[in-house]
């Protein structure tokens, strides 16, 4: 199982905030926070992300590319 499969599996194809802080071992405001300053975190995941109304979604496949989350050789 690939890590896009597994995060799918678990968050389906979009992640909230709650979803991406745990990911990274970060607090919800902390994400909020990076999001709205000019840092690495930002600039990686801005791209990933989606509104729907006033709430903010991550689609899962593009937050695997953009954090680099597959370990090589990790296939299979």
């Amino acid at each position: 199982m690939t890590t896009e499969e597994y995060l799918l599996g678990r968050f389906g194809p979009l992640m909230g905030i709650a979803d991406v802080a745990k990911l990274l071992g970060r607090s919800a405001d902390g994400v909020r926070v990076a999001l709205y300053t000019d840092g690495d975190v930002s600039r990686r995941l801005k791209p990933t992300m989606v509104r729907v109304g006033r709430r903010v979604y991550f689609r899962t496949v593009q937050v695997v590319d953009a954090l680099k989350l597959d370990v090589p050789g990790e296939a299979g």
